[in-house]
């Protein structure tokens, strides 16, 4: 069955919703680290339209003081703690603390007011405090960005429905390894879990959302 016909059993069957934005969004860039962005480590690929898409959505969510979540991969010497992550992907063991490869890609930078959460598994919700920040903060849209999209952004994004929150994957902003995973995941996520949308559709979505805050202000 081909995309077209299967875009058309699954509106047929009830799925591919749209949750929309709320009022309240928040910006999450799952794993944009020197690990993954940088194609000298065995883990890594050339993200840079990526990364270039990732800055943007930055700004705008910067430029209305919008939260901002980073997260990295770390673990002790040796990866005792990835248990059977690790196991299944023994390149993970790359990113150990102390190491560049676990560093947020430069280009993107965070702020000191901006947290980076550290986690040892795919979904930037286990193991972190980010579902409580969010939650602090009256979040009920979270933007994602980052990589890879078949691994911690699918992960990071299905959870983030499950806490809730209103899903927004950005489609240029959201990068893999490889062409098949990273097409099949997006169309998955966008089915199940998030609007999967095209970061110009991201970005005026934001611009609104700010114009609507300014006119309750």
């Amino acid at each position: 069955m081909d995309e077209a016909a299967t875009r058309a059993l699954y509106r047929e069957r009830g799925l591919a919703g749209r949750v929309g934005f709320g009022e309240r969004p928040a910006l999450l860039l799952v794993d944009l680290i020197r690990g993954f962005t940088d194609p000298a480590c065995p883990l890594g690929a050339n993200l840079d339209a990526e990364v270039a898409a990732a800055q943007e959505l930055l700004a705008a969510t910067r430029a209305r003081g919008w939260p901002v979540h980073f997260t990295t991969i770390a673990y002790a010497s040796g990866a005792p703690e990835g248990g059977p992550f690790v196991r299944k992907i023994p390149s993970l063991a790359w990113l150990t603390h102390g190491s560049c490869w676990i560093e947020v890609d430069a280009r993107l930078a965070p702020r000191a007011d901006e947290v980076t959460w550290v986690k040892k598994g795919a979904s930037a919700f286990f193991g972190t405090g980010l579902a409580a920040a969010l939650v602090a903060d009256r979040i009920d849209t979270l933007l994602i960005a980052g990589c890879t999209t078949s691994g911690c952004v699918r992960a990071s994004a299905v959870d983030a429905c499950q806490h809730g929150f209103r899903t927004i994957v950005v489609r240029e902003a959201v990068g893999d390894r490889a062409a098949g995973p990273h097409a099949a995941s997006l169309f998955d996520l966008d089915a199940k879990y998030a609007d999967v949308l095209a970061l110009a559709a991201a970005l005026a979505n934001l611009e609104a959302v700010g114009a609507r805050a300014e006119e309750r202000a």
